[in-house]
Parts: C-alpha cells; sequence; structure tokens
C-alpha cells in the first residue's frame, strides 16, 4: 500500500490533481443542500478545502498557487464576455439611477470595513477578505489576495479565513433586509404589480394600431414622407392594399386611399398619428396574421462570421429583401432592431416576409447553429493573454505608495468586457454557446475555490479562536447596514417598486443565491432585470476597490 501513501501524502502532481478533485467534488455535492431553500453553492468547495487541510492534506505550494490564479483568470475572463455586451447599455434610462444605487451600496461597504479597521486595529487585508465575504463576492477576494501578494511576496492567509467565516451571514443577511423590508414598508404584493404594470405600459412604450388612410394630403406619398409630414416617429409593419394585396413596406413605399397600416409607434403618439393617416381600425394581431397568407415569420440564427460586427443598417436587410426585423435578441435579451445595432454571433432575429426572401436572409446570417456549438478558442486566449498584459501595467496614482495594477482578476475582467462589447464591431468573433460560458466560469471558481481553502485551512481554527469569530460580526455589519440606507432611499425617495429593489440588492451584492431565493420566492421578472442592470458595473468595482483598499 506503499503507492497509495505517496499518492496520498506525497507531494506529486498526480497528488495535487487527486486532492483538487475531491475537495471540489465533496464540495459540489454538500453545496446542493437547502437549509429553508438557500444553499452556499460552490462556496461549499472553499470549506471542503479549508477542513482537508486543516487535518494535512495540502498540494505543493506552486502548484495551489498556479491552479488558483488559473482558475480566478478562466472565472472572471468568461464573466466578462457574459456580462460585456450589456456593460454600457446598463447605464441607459432608469439603469443610471439603478447603477447609481448599487454604487452607493458598494461605497457604504467600503466606509463600513474601513471604519471597522480603523476601530478595532484588524489588518486592512483580512477586513478586504470579510468585506468580500459579506458582500459574497468571490473575484474580489482572489484580487485582494494576489495583489497582497505581490506587494509583500507572501500570501495572507487571513484573507480567505476572513471571507470564509462571512459568507453564510452574507448571503442570509441579503434576504433577511429584503424581507425586513418587505415587512417594515408594508409592501402590498398585490398594489405593486399594478404599480409594475403601470411602468411598463407607460406613455414612451411601443403599441400597435391598426389604421386606414384617409387623408388626402397622404395620397400617393411615401411612408418616410408621411413620417417627415408628421414630425412623430412611427413604423410601418404591414401594408394591406383593397386589392387584396399584403406587402412589408419599406421606406419608400407609396401610400394609397384605403391602404390598411399596421403601425407601431409610442402610446404618447397614438393618438396623432392616426388622426394625421385617417381612421383607427379595430383589428388584432389576429386579424392580421389571417391576412398574412403570403406572409411568414421565422426567427435566423446569426452564424456567418461575415455578418459578425455589421449593423442592420450596413446590411439593408428590408430594402434588398423586402422583409421586416421585428426584433433581435442577445442572450436573452430583446433587443431594438434599429439601423444602428450591429449584429453578433449568436443573435436571433425575428423576420417577417415571403419565404423566397426568407431563405435568402437565412443564407446571409448563416441560420446554421451547428456552427455555434464549435468552440472559439482563439479570442479566448487572446483576451487572457491582454488581461494579463493590461493587469500588469503599473498605474502610478497621487496618495499611494505603490502603484496600482488591475491585476490578473481586474485586467481580465476590463479587456473582457471591451472585447465583448467592442470585439464584433470589428469583425472579432467573441460568441460563447450560455453551456460552454457557464462551463467555463464553473471550472474556474471550483478551481479558484479548492486551491483558496486548501491554502488557508492551517491557520484557520487559531484566527478564529483569536478573536476571529468577530469577523462574523463584522461581516454581518458590512452586509446589512449598507442594504437598509440604500432601500430606505429606493423606496421613499426613488419610489422604486419592491421587486426592482430587490434585483437592485441582489446585483450589487452579485449574489445569485439571493436571486434565486426571491425569484422562487415572488416569481417576478422584473427581479432578474434589475439584478442584471446593476450587476456588471458592481463586479467591476468590488474587484477594482478590493485591490485599491489592500495597497
Amino acid at each position: 500500500m506503499e503507492w497509495l501513501n505517496q499518492l496520498l501524502f506525497s507531494d506529486s502532481v498526480a497528488h495535487a490533481i487527486l486532492i483538487i478533485a475531491i475537495v471540489i467534488a465533496l464540495g459540489i455535492m454538500l453545496g446542493k443542500i437547502k437549509v429553508f431553500g438557500v444553499s452556499l453553492g460552490v462556496t461549499w468547495i472553499l470549506f471542503v478545502g479549508i477542513l482537508l487541510s486543516h487535518f494535512g492534506f495540502t498540494i505543493n505550494e506552486s502548484v495551489r498557487s498556479f491552479v488558483s490564479d488559473f482558475g480566478l483568470i478562466l472565472f472572471v475572463f468568461s464573466l466578462g464576455l457574459q456580462v460585456g455586451p450589456g456593460f454600457f447599455a446598463s447605464f441607459k434610462k432608469g439603469g443610471m439611477r439603478m447603477n447609481m444605487l448599487a454604487v452607493m451600496i458598494v461605497v457604504l461597504g467600503v466606509v463600513i470595513t474601513v471604519a471597522i479597521h480603523l476601530i478595532t486595529g484588524t489588518p486592512m487585508p483580512t477586513m478586504v477578505g470579510v468585506m468580500s465575504g459579506a458582500v459574497t463576492n468571490t473575484p474580489g477576494l482572489g484580487a485582494a489576495q494576489q495583489t497582497v501578494a505581490e506587494i509583500t511576496g507572501a500570501a495572507d492567509n487571513t484573507i480567505a479565513t476572513g471571507y470564509a467565516v462571512a459568507y453564510p451571514l452574507g448571503v442570509v443577511g441579503v434576504i433577511l433586509t429584503l424581507l425586513g423590508a418587505r415587512a417594515i414598508f408594508r409592501v402590498d404584493l398585490k398594489k405593486e404589480k399594478e404599480i409594475v404594470e403601470k411602468q411598463e405600459t407607460s406613455k414612451d412604450s411601443a403599441c400597435k394600431i391598426a389604421v386606414e388612410v384617409r387623408n388626402e394630403a397622404i395620397f400617393g406619398r411615401t411612408i418616410s414622407e408621411v413620417d417627415h409630414l408628421l414630425n412623430r416617429h412611427f413604423v410601418v409593419s404591414r401594408q394591406y392594399h383593397p386589392d387584396g394585396h399584403m406587402e412589408i413596406p419599406t421606406s419608400n413605399s407609396v401610400v394609397k386611399q384605403g391602404d390598411k397600416l399596421l403601425v407601431i409607434t409610442s402610446a404618447a403618439n397614438a393618438d396623432v398619428v392616426v388622426a394625421f393617416i385617417g381612421k383607427k381600425l379595430e383589428m388584432d394581431q389576429s386579424a392580421w396574421e389571417k391576412l398574412d397568407t403570403n406572409l411568414v415569420s421565422r426567427r435566423l440564427v446569426v452564424t456567418n462570421s461575415s455578418v459578425n460586427g455589421k449593423s442592420l443598417g450596413e446590411l439593408n436587410i428590408r430594402a434588398q429583401f423586402g422583409l421586416n426585423i421585428t426584433r433581435v435578441n442577445r442572450a436573452g435579451i430583446d433587443l431594438t432592431a434599429g439601423p444602428g445595432l450591429h449584429l453578433q454571433l449568436g443573435d436571433r432575429i425575428m423576420v417577417v416576409g415571403a419565404q423566397s426572401a426568407i431563405d435568402k436572409v437565412a443564407n446571409l446570417v448563416g441560420n446554421q447553429v451547428r456552427k455555434l456549438r464549435e468552440p472559439k478558442l482563439i479570442p479566448i486566449f487572446i483576451g487572457i493573454f491582454f488581461g494579463i498584459i493590461v493587469g500588469s501595467i503599473p498605474i502610478m496614482l497621487p496618495g499611494l505608495s505603490q502603484p496600482l495594477k488591475l491585476g490578473l482578476a481586474g485586467g481580465s475582467l476590463v479587456v473582457a468586457i471591451l472585447i465583448a462589447r467592442f470585439g464584433p464591431n470589428f469583425g472579432m468573433v467573441t460568441y460563447t454557446t450560455a453551456s460552454s460560458n457557464m462551463m467555463l466560469r464553473e471550472v474556474g471558481i471550483t478551481l479558484f475555490l479548492a486551491a483558496v481553502g486548501l491554502g488557508a485551512g492551517q491557520g484557520f481554527v487559531e484566527a478564529l479562536v483569536g478573536g476571529g469569530y468577530m469577523w462574523i460580526l463584522y461581516g454581518f455589519l458590512i452586509t446589512v447596514i449598507p442594504l437598509i440606507i440604500v432601500c430606505t432611499l429606493a423606496r421613499l425617495v426613488f419610489k422604486l417598486d419592491y421587486y426592482s429593489i430587490s434585483g437592485l440588492v441582489c446585483g450589487s451584492h452579485t449574489n445569485p443565491t439571493a436571486l434565486a431565493f426571491m425569484n422562487s420566492t415572488f416569481d417576478e421578472s422584473r427581479i432578474a432585470v434589475a439584478y442584471a442592470t446593476v450587476y456588471p458595473l458592481s463586479m467591476f468595482l468590488r474587484v477594482i476597490v478590493a485591490q485599491l483598499m489592500v495597497l
């Protein structure tokens, strides 16, 4: 049995891989356990690694460091690819207000962390670990660890210890705060849904109306000319002629007496558009579908790399093929099909028109789903290459004794966001399927947590006994105080609905566990929308702030 002893307790690569595999497998199994509907998920891997290393099951330090850094890079980079397309769009309209409230949560957490550091004398690296656990932000933990190692030349295991002890209440604290806010503000869920419905059907929301052309002033004019005369933006989706011919009009299509138009415009402009064109008709969508005997609608998938990065205006699909693009879906989000929208691989476009024309557009955009299943590894590793370079550039800032570096985590995140957002504009293929991205993220985060846990276990108990138990309280304060303040402002000052506040809180803490709990409890899509709005900026800030605080 000497071979088994060598495998379990030697310093070989096989021993390291074996231990890491055991830690990850046990952690994932324990992560499936739920208490009152709440689970710590893959964070159990960290606790299993701490437990095994406490009892002597450690691995070579160089191997552990490599696994930790490489896992962190994979996780953060794939995360950046996911959030990149929506990162800049999240600042538009109501998203700006939501993101500013999320920034306030981040800043208040930092202020409380610094205050506890000054009052108690707890080392700042340890407090950053506590803060990362309190806001359930693993990339922040990795960024802080790497920065401390670069400055001091040695790892600080109290960072991981602080993270581990603060994490459980970080998850629970978010849920308790949101449930408490519901009770304090006496939220009536029925009324809340009514408020949400009114907001979603505001005067700026799009509506469809059927109109018969009766205004002599526009007989024989093109739709573009009518739009110019009216000076109220609208889109004509269908044009039904008195002779029974149905067509998908373009801006150059001529309007004639008796034409029936399916017009899409804002609710605020609807009455004006109807009054100018003619008479409103009581025709719902099903009535138009009966008239669409020669038209079909299909969802096409962009798989042709030559189309990647080109705008709808450049492709000129409507004028060339007589088709109407009603919407573009990207990563589950519907986007306005305007001429300035740049297509990306994996986009799903809904087109309406004649079958023969749709077949031509399908050839143009590709529409071969199997191509998307082929792995696109070059952009990933080129991105990681530049991410490491960007993360290693020293940035001198006034008042800092050490130059600021984005580090492996920050550099990879920044480059991934930029590549995902702007890469397609230059013909770069950045698409990865949702399952591929998820697999890459999960492999990265599990490797990182296993390596961190295996490095933190030897001093874990001693740290807790030596006063580390107070870190649990510190973490809880960092979790709930910013949330109480911002929830109050969001409700009383900004008049946000309860569902948006729930998504805002979960997103600012980058907390998918709390999000899953709130979604399963209230079954309201607005929670996920608010989460997705603030998540990219919150994730970016927490990675950068964690590094700044340990400098």
